[in-house]
């Protein structure tokens, strides 16, 4: 797989969860839930945000090595 296809994989599995957690958000609404999101979601999220920005600048290296091997 490319590097490219890693990333929109990444943001469409996370856009997935988020779209699933709103979901259990509608039932599970008591302070372990706050918790959990605080704990969990919150902290993932914000590391895929970050994995995310580190493959766009793995790609442009990427491209630069090919284009110097042409």
């Amino acid at each position: 797989m490319s590097l490219t296809a890693d990333r929109t994989r990444l943001r469409a599995i996370t856009k997935e969860l988020t779209v699933r957690w709103e979901e259990t958000r509608n039932y599970w609404k008591d302070a372990k839930s706050q918790e959990f999101e605080r704990q969990y979601l919150e902290e993932l999220l914000a590391r895929v945000d970050k994995a995310v920005v580190a493959i766009e600048k793995l790609e442009k290296v990427a491209a630069r090595a090919r284009s110097d091997c042409e």
